[in-house]
């Protein structure tokens, strides 16, 4: 009998942008002092992703990609520019502090989702499960 497919909620999505949005500034998110030199570093090196490279790492359709940005918005965990038609979307001081608060516990409660979403790619940095 084939494995179960877990479903996965709107946390987990968050987690999984959340997460790329953070490896695309190339920072530790760990390291000392961060808070004070976040402003800083997200100046310097912002990379934003398209609502398609996000569609692409949730690995799910327009709608819930949609529904994904609007709920990290909402919180203040990501801010929008649109320039020529095309949305750039870059992580906030909110979103790496909460990412960074909170990946212990993600790691934790969704282990077989991660496990399951990354199946056939490499497990991301920030996933310290076996």
């Amino acid at each position: 009998m084939p494995e179960e497919r877990r479903y996965k909620d709107s946390k987990i999505y968050g987690c999984f942008v959340l997460n790329r949005l953070v490896s695309e500034l190339g920072i530790d998110i760990y390291q000392s002092s961060l808070e004070e030199k976040l402003d800083l570093l997200l100046q310097e090196h912002a990379k934003p992703l398209s609502k398609e490279d996000i569609k692409h790492e949730i690995k799910s359709n327009h709608y819930m990609t949609e529904k994904v940005i609007g709920w990290l918005k909402e919180d203040g965990f990501i801010r929008m520019e649109k320039i020529d038609g095309r949305y750039r979307i870059f992580i906030t001081k909110e979103g790496v502090l909460h990412i960074r608060k909170f990946n212990a516990f993600y790691n934790e409660l969704y282990r077989e989702q991660i496990k399951e979403h990354y199946r056939f790619r490499n497990m991301p940095y920030w996933f310290d499960g076996e």
